[in-house]
């Protein structure tokens, strides 16, 4: 496996089984379905896996707390780092995911166990160009990452970055999906990865 500074140099993702992807998706709806225009929806998850050649082979998704509002280390990040390069949007303690340190060596341990690592993240983006407030839809969101997107892809250094689009087409919500990679400079644009699911997803 090919690497830069540390950044594994993958070029695919691959779910490893059908339908892995579907309790993902099915809360991403449900945070998606109860947004306000105060309230954007959130929804992480870790992905568990491993390295073959250049294809990160997805095992497990896995959900962890967030502890964006209630962490004064996370509070002082955002405050004094985050909401100061990207915008004041990012002042509402509702926007933003950050994963509890508890959960992350939890799942750390558990891939650890089963033979696997953790590869990454997928988290969502929802259309709030159409449904936030109107001082918050400049930005156009779709499952390419924002800069913010890109800061935090760089902190971690995962090879592999999930973005959940979800948007209304017609009279339901649908989704897209794209995966990035961890940019190795800061201020570099992640790299887009291919995404290669299993029939019956």
């Amino acid at each position: 496996m090919a690497t830069v500074r540390g950044v594994s140099l993958v070029t695919a993702v691959a779910f490893a089984r059908a339908g892995m992807l579907g309790p993902f998706v099915q809360t991403a709806a449900e945070e998606y379905e109860a947004a306000r225009p105060d309230a954007p929806p959130r929804c992480w998850a870790l992905l568990l896996g491993d390295i073959d050649g250049d294809t990160a082979h997805i095992h497990r998704i896995r959900f962890a707390r967030n502890v964006r509002e209630d962490s004064p280390l996370v509070l002082a990040e955002f405050a004094e780092t985050i909401v100061p390069c990207f915008g004041p949007a990012y002042a509402n303690t509702r926007r933003g995911y950050w994963c509890d340190s508890r959960d992350l060596l939890a799942a750390h341990r558990e891939a650890e166990e089963q033979g696997m690592e953790i590869l990454g993240s997928i988290h969502l983006h929802p259309d709030w160009h159409r449904i936030g407030p109107p001082h918050e839809r400049g930005q156009r969101i779709s499952e390419h990452p924002t800069p913010m997107d890109a800061y935090l892809f760089h902190r971690t250094g995962w090879p592999v970055n999930l973005i959940c689009f979800i948007s209304a087409l017609g009279d339901q919500p649908h989704y897209a999906l794209g995966a990035w990679s961890s940019p190795v400079e800061e201020g570099e644009a992640p790299r887009g990865l291919s995404v290669h699911v299993p029939v019956g997803v």
